[in-house]
């Protein structure tokens, strides 16, 4: 599955509007020359987040956005389903499976599961989380644990 420019885009944003807003309300020119993101697409991004609540805008002069709340209540979820980002890995609509006749594929419970995992997981994380880098390796011990043993030599009959 592949999580498109949308949601990181707008998950970029968010942790660079967290930091930087620390001095008041933050422009989304600041934010896009920051984080080389086209300004039209970030108002496009922000839109929905106001929508969503996640962010608030202050309007006039020395205004901005700020954040809705704080980024230790800000779910990395939150903001990818705000901006309508589809958290599943399966091809087919609710409405229709994806093969052509209808039905569903045979592996569409694997992908459907994954899709789960894949929005528990983001559920997990706040942007509290980002900012302070608590990612940081937490996925080199699954790593470690996939690689299979070593075979152990056979003794030697003499």
């Amino acid at each position: 599955m592949k999580l498109s420019t949308k949601g990181r885009y707008a998950v970029m944003a968010m942790a660079d509007l967290a930091l930087a807003s620390q001095d008041g309300p933050v422009t989304l020119s600041d934010i896009a020359s920051r984080q080389s993101i086209s300004l039209s697409y970030l108002e496009q991004l922000f839109a929905k987040l106001r929508r969503a609540d996640i962010v608030s805008s202050i309007r006039g002069p020395g205004g901005g956005y700020r954040l809705s709340r704080k980024p230790t209540e800000i779910r990395i979820s939150d903001i990818i389903v705000a901006v309508d980002e589809p958290l599943r890995a399966t091809r087919c609509s609710s409405a229709k499976g994806c093969l052509a006749d209808g039905r569903r594929c045979i592996t569409h419970d694997l992908w459907d599961e994954l899709g789960r995992h894949i929005y528990l997981f983001l559920s997990s994380i706040t942007l509290e989380d980002v900012l302070e880098r608590r990612l940081l390796g937490a996925a080199s011990g699954a790593l470690g644990r996939m690689e299979r043993p070593k075979p152990v030599a056979e003794p030697a009959t003499v």
